[in-house]
């Protein structure tokens, strides 16, 4: 590898900056090559015109497996880690030596056009899953970029748009997932989000890039900006961003910078350093030649999709369909498959089936209708008709409804969460004539369905699939494999239930984030507030219990966990064992009723049992303290809950920790009851308290309403209520104190 002191000033400049569009910026003289990075994050998006950004949709062919609004159902981390080999082999072939994801920011609103390219509403399944995914496409030498860092929630005004959020709400929410995939799975790069936090646009913020990124987390790759996220090189590479692109064409005023003083040229080493250790990195990759199994890829995205598939209504077990059923197919999605959202996502399949390719393929007997076009165009009656006409000749109907293209995209946030009038207006009329409806949903965000699901008997949600979703919803519906999906992210009955939206997407210029760490579950559970289908739900063909709970301490703030879980149906099926904690003791900062912490997936047999043990660390059970500006575990109890969804509690266990031992710094301004519970504040308190009262005065008010006041009151006002004397007990108290505490 190249020394970073034998490249000159303008050669350092030059590695931060990219070559064009899609290359890093090599040093010929210096054996340093420029490859190429682009575009994720559910499968290879190689543009043929390799060196500019226009031509969107004109790529190679790459496996399109599902994008995260559909895989992240699967709860599944071995099969994540298995698509991420796959996609790591595809950009061995293509000479990529970086791909641009998984993106994992929190699905704070629905509305979110972005939502079908994330994860969940929740950090720990955001983190978890990705971070699978960047374990298995590293592990053929090709770097990922984790994005977008961060609170980059909202495509409204995205490119400048300050998020204003409480670090609390930062700290467990929105920067969560990108730390835990730091610290596991260590990211060869990062890419800064196109927003500003709190005043500062991310690809300038030394506290987000530096401060807590590699200071804090530890990370040692390089960071990325977003396309066209950089509006000062200077002070980007100073906060800590390694690489701007695409090129600006700034690299002298890099140069003149470094030379006037106002950029530390260690500074620029360092950054630059970073992009010579990621180029040797990948170069053992790009110097093989490969060749990728489409067929067994193809087979993967299939395996993939299956698993993505959530369950969520089976009344009277219309599912699974029958081989020999007459099935009526209505909704031009069958025809037309929606199977990846819009923008810089996009990919060009290797294969594409449609669930009619899959119907032939079973020689399955079966009629179509359209039912509806997939523009904005007036329904069209004969569409109507023909649809009524051939699912009242059916044994049962299942049909396709969803959200068009044009719908949901990078660039822009939707309007609102319901299906188009037109469709609902098509399953009203079919049902009338044939009770026995499934819905099959096609959408890469949240989709209200309170309004209709009366007409279905059976509901699948199938998100966006890739491209091999026709052959897996098949699968699916005819119970090949069992219905093992279980939602990533809340259904609610109203988008107007959602906490954010009194503030999305904001307005001149930012956007508050009032709902603080009350995002999707955590929010309606903790209000109790009804939902269509909650976070963590879906059905199975088979079913399961879990039982004989468990939980010890295994040190003052981490605990082991286990509970077993059997399969009581008659067939094989696989259950999603789902970790929520709930402290079940006085705090004093507002905490949620529970928060998922851990997850595992269980096949199991018809009968078999099996124990799932969980090992849980500090973070299960800490709260991010304003106060202490640390992660903080309090003492007391915490009650283990083992659920199949976060509203379906099945087995509980109680575990009592005794806390990190954390005390807060007593000043003047804090209050009575402060000092009367702080292990070291508190004797002395006492004690001064006393001699006041021995001494002839009035301290403790007699009365229980005038006590819980006094309470409240800071050191420093206490005058104002014991009187001359009160003083005298404030400074005396806060001299012991400073005495104790060494200061």
């Amino acid at each position: 590898m190249v020394d970073i002191n034998e490249l000159t000033l303008e050669e350092k400049a030059a590695l931060t900056s990219g070559a064009d569009a899609w290359h890093l910026n090599g040093v010929e003289s210096k054996g340093i090559p420029g490859y190429m990075i682009t575009d994720g994050p559910h499968g290879l998006r190689k543009m043929r015109q390799a060196d500019g950004v226009n031509g969107l949709y004109d790529t190679v062919p790459s496996t399109c497996f599902p994008p995260a609004a559909g895989f992240a159902n699967s709860w599944n981390t071995e099969l994540v880690r298995e698509v991420g080999v796959a996609m790591g082999e595809e950009c061995v072939q293509e000479n990529v030596a970086v791909i641009l994801g998984p993106g994992v920011n929190i699905k704070r609103n629905p509305l979110g056009g972005r939502c079908f390219e994330y994860w969940s509403e929740d950090p720990v399944l955001a983190g978890h899953l990705p971070a699978a995914l960047i374990e298995g496409v590293q592990s053929q030498g090709v770097g990922t970029s984790l994005k977008h860092f961060a609170a980059n929630n909202q495509e409204t005004d995205r490119m400048r748009v300050s998020a204003r959020i409480t670090e609390r709400a930062l700290r467990e929410i929105y920067l969560a997932a990108f730390e835990y995939i730091v610290k596991n799975a260590k990211p060869w790069t990062m890419m800064c989000s196109y927003n500003q936090i709190n005043g500062t646009f991310s690809s300038e913020n030394h506290w987000l890039l530096t401060d807590v990124l590699r200071d804090e987390w530890g990370y040692d790759g390089i960071v990325m900006s977003d396309w066209g996220a950089v509006h000062d090189r200077v002070a980007s590479l100073d906060a800590g961003l390694n690489l701007e692109m695409p090129p600006s064409n700034t690299d002298d005023d890099v140069v003149i910078a470094v030379r006037e003083g106002r950029l530390d040229e260690r500074q620029l080493d360092r950054m630059a350093d970073g992009m010579l250790r990621l180029i040797e990195k990948t170069r053992p990759a790009m110097e093989r030649d490969y060749t990728f199994d489409v067929a067994a890829h193809h087979a993967l995205a299939r395996r993939a999709a299956q698993e993505s598939i959530v369950l969520l209504k089976n009344e009277g077990a219309v599912l699974p369909l029958a081989a020999g059923e007459k099935i009526a197919v209505v909704g031009e999605f069958a025809r037309t498959p929606r199977y990846q959202g819009g923008g810089s996502s996009h990919i060009n399949p290797t294969k594409l089936s449609s669930f009619l390719d899959a119907l032939d393929e079973r020689g399955a007997d079966y009629a179509f209708a359209p039912g509806f076009t997939l523009d904005d165009a007036a329904q069209d009656g004969a569409l109507t008709g023909e649809a009524v006409a051939v699912a009242q000749n059916a044994d049962k109907v299942v049909m396709f409804l969803g959200l068009p293209d044009i719908a949901e995209s990078e660039g822009y946030d939707r309007e609102n969460i319901d299906i188009p009038a037109k469709q609902v207006e098509v399953l009203h009329a079919v049902s009338v004539v044939n009770p026995n409806v499934v819905v099959v949903l096609s959408n890469g965000a949240v989709v209200s369905v309170s309004d209709w699901q009366a007409d279905a008997k059976g509901l699948l949600e199938a998100w966006l699939l890739g491209q091999a979703g026709g052959e897996a919803t098949a699968d699916v519906l005819y119970g090949d494999v069992d219905a093992t999906g279980r939602l990533s992210e809340t259904i609610p009955v109203s988008i107007e239930d959602n906490p954010s939206m009194v503030n999305f997407p904001g307005g001149e210029g930012y956007v508050d984030y009032g709902e603080g760490i009350f995002v999707g579950y955590r929010y309606y559970d903790t209000r109790n507030l009804e939902v269509a289908y909650p976070f963590g739900y879906g059905l199975s063909y088979t079913t399961f219990e879990m039982t004989d709970a468990k939980a010890e301490a295994t040190g003052p703030t981490g605990a082991r966990a286990s509970v077993t879980v059997t399969n009581t149906g008659m067939r094989e099926g696989s259950q999603v064992v789902q970790l929520y904690v709930a402290p079940n003791h006085e705090s004093p900062a507002v905490r949620p009723s529970h928060e998922l912490k851990a997850f595992a997936k269980v096949s199991l047999k018809p009968g078999e049992s099996r124990e799932v043990t969980f090992d849980l660390d500090d973070r299960a059970f800490a709260y991010w303290s304003e106060r202490f500006e640390d992660w903080h575990v309090e003492p007391g109890e915490y009650v283990i809950e083992f659920a199949s969804s976060s509203r379906d509690v099945e087995a509980v266990a109680a575990v009592e920790l005794e806390g990190d031992g954390k005390t807060l710094h007593l000043t003047d301004m804090s209050t009575l009851k402060e000092w009367s519970e702080d292990p070291v504040g508190a004797r002395i308190f006492n004690d001064r308290a006393a001699e006041f009262e021995r001494n002839g005065g009035v301290f403790w008010p007699t009365d229980e309403v005038n006590r819980m006041f006094f309470y409240t009151v800071p050191l420093n006002s206490i005058t104002t209520f014991v009187g001359p004397k009160g003083r005298w007990f404030k400074e005396t108290v806060l001299a012991d104190y400073a005495a104790a505490v060494g200061e």
